[in-house]
């Protein structure tokens, strides 16, 4: 069953006219799906698995560094509603996650691994930055493989700690917030790794200034990410990304949860009013 490209593919309708083929095709509570592609295709595939005659079986085959890396594992599935991205979603883990690196994916296509990459190694494992450091191309797949080795393990860690994303696994949404706002400002133009690159900028800088951080780490941030030139000047205002970011599902109550660095390999959440959102925007940019 093909599902169209580009981030519009993650709806509702989309998942509906798969539900559709597999009731013309008679799959039962005993079959399971397989998911090839991105990770869109991985998204809407396993938000039908889990739904389908209420949860049958999948396997995820990435095929994206991105989807490798990142919405590949956890067990988080979801689409898109108009208000916003994974609005409405399950946690249901894959049976298995299988993949190999393509020699086929374009830079850009890496660089948005990586971003996710990166993000691991700022929350938990300092050890993926230094890998980076040491890098100034992505053609090596032995490093990719280590690379993405070394996110998948800190995910995991984090996952088994919260997999329902009541606590610590929030720590994984790390310049997500504002990803998804920067995504939805720019019409899913700007993909979710390049938005996740912003994302994490703009919060290390506005955490340094606010004295948010143990040690000032924006500066190792930007090195990193500019050492394999993620295009990180933002085009939207704080107004326009805080008020795309109102239907972000860490809203609760008034309030909105935000991920900050304390330093390199350590994060904590912290929550203000989403009344202070565009004042914390601005000073990340």
């Amino acid at each position: 069953y093909p599902v169209p490209a580009g981030e519009g593919a993650k709806s509702l309708s989309v998942a509906e006219g798969l539900y559709t083929f597999l009731i013309e095709h008679g799959y039962t509570r005993g079959d399971l799906l397989l998911a090839l592609g991105g990770g869109i295709v991985g998204d809407v595939t396993g938000f039908a698995a889990a739904t389908y005659l209420r949860g049958i079986e999948f396997i995820q085959v990435p095929t994206t560094l991105l989807a490798i890396v990142d919405s590949s594992v956890g067990g988080k599935t979801g689409v898109n509603l108009k208000a916003g991205k994974n609005l409405a979603g399950a946690f249901w883990q894959p049976s298995l996650v299988l993949f190999e690196f393509l020699d086929t994916l374009s830079y850009d296509i890496k660089l948005d691994g990586i971003a996710e990459a990166i993000k691991a190694g700022i929350i938990a494992e300092p050890l993926i930055l230094d890998s980076i450091k040491m890098k100034r191309t992505l053609d090596d797949p032995d490093f990719l493989m280590n690379l993405a080795s070394l996110a998948i393990e800190v995910k995991r860690k984090v996952v088994e700690e919260d997999e329902r994303d009541n606590g610590s696994r929030q720590l994984l949404n790390l310049g997500h917030t504002l990803a998804h706002a920067i995504e939805k400002c720019s019409r899913y133009k700007i993909s979710h790794g390049h938005a996740v690159a912003m994302g994490m900028k703009i919060v290390a800088i506005a955490s340094d200034r606010l004295g948010w951080t143990v040690e000032n780490c924006s500066e190792d941030i930007l090195e990193i990410l500019e050492r394999f030139k993620f295009p990180l000047r933002c085009p939207y205002s704080a107004w326009e990304l805080a008020n795309a970011a109102m239907q972000d599902k860490k809203i609760r109550g008034g309030n909105i949860t935000l991920v900050v660095p304390a330093r390199i390999g350590k994060c904590r959440l912290k929550t203000i009013s989403v009344n202070k959102l565009e004042q914390f925007i601005s000073y990340g940019l």
